[in-house]
């Protein structure tokens, strides 16, 4: 099965060579798989041409060692996050998984599991996992999609978007689409998406963004501070060092970084930058210097007394 798939097509004379079997064996192979579910296409030619369709429901999954410790890590991170919602459906198809593998990969998952720990995480709101699915069928096809959107006021609206990409962040989804009511580019949290459906029909991409960029620059946007500094990290240590929607970089050079971070505080900005561990220039605002002054002096206690 792995060597089907390996490929668009396969000719039965490829597949008997590949297999060191015979025209005959792959012919037997081919009709058990079918049996089993796979659908398995034929071309009709003298060859007897195969390659894998998709099927009406899921049939067995081959899977080698590294691949099964990647789907099981997958299902863990997925049960353990909340991102879709439904934990459930994440925990039994883990059960499910576990149950199937033979001794020597369970007892090598098990080892694996046996030494993670998962530390607590900040609860969002999920995401209904119907929906999830259709926004990112509707951004691969490039199809219309009209969606059921809850603001942040909590107030209801219908509309139609051309979706672009899909944008994990923060323990979150977001949508980046075109707004064709608006005729702007949007980002659209996907747990407020209360339906999505497709339309059918081609979606209408006008000059696509950066979509990683956009909703970075829209989370740094909702922050009532701002400071910019010039940290002494060229530019790919600072986006390695800067979390995403924590604060926007510009190179400065090849050894320096500016830095733009938003924060609710002064002080919450000044702990952003200690946390680069560097030297910095504030560029702006000046009070800020006041501010790292001022949380250093709350972390450093005083000597003893002499």
């Amino acid at each position: 099965m792995s060597t089907l798939a390996s490929r668009p097509s396969w000719t039965n004379r490829e597949l008997a060579a590949e297999l060191q079997v015979t025209e005959r064996t792959v012919r037997r192979d081919i009709a058990g798989l079918r049996d089993l579910g796979y659908s398995i296409q034929s071309d009709p030619d003298p060859w007897g041409g195969y390659r894998l369709g998709g099927g009406t429901s899921l049939p067995p999954l081959p899977l080698d060692d590294d691949e099964a410790l990647a789907v099981v890590v997958a299902l863990q991170e997925a049960a353990l996050s909340g991102l879709l919602g439904h934990d459930r459906a994440a925990f039994t198809a883990l059960a499910k998984l576990q149950r199937l593998l033979p001794p020597r990969m369970a007892a090598r998952l098990e080892g694996f599991l046996g030494i993670v720990v998962h530390t607590p995480r900040v609860a969002e709101e999920p995401v209904t996992p119907a929906v999830l699915l259709t926004l990112a069928t509707a951004c691969r096809a490039r199809e219309a999609l009209r969606i059921t959107y809850r603001d942040r006021r909590e107030n209801l609206t219908s509309r139609e978007v051309a979706p672009w990409q899909l944008v994990r962040t923060r323990n979150r989804w977001y949508l980046v689409a075109l707004d064709n009511s608006k005729h702007e580019w949007r980002t659209f949290r996907a747990d407020r998406v209360i339906e999505a459906q497709l339309t059918g029909r081609l979606a209408n991409l006008v000059e696509p963004p950066d979509a990683a960029r956009m909703v970075s620059e829209m989370l740094l946007a909702e922050y009532p501070f701002y400071a910019t500094v010039q940290a002494e990290i060229d530019f790919g240590r600072a986006q390695r060092l800067v979390p995403p929607g924590a604060g926007s970089l510009e190179p400065d050079g090849a050894e320096r970084t500016l830095i733009t971070f938003g924060g609710h505080s002064l002080e919450e900005i000044a702990v952003r930058v200690l946390q680069l561990g560097t030297r910095v220039r504030i560029i702006e605002p000046v009070e800020l210097k006041g501010a790292l002054h001022a949380w250093m002096g709350t972390v450093i206690a005083d000597g003893p007394e002499s």
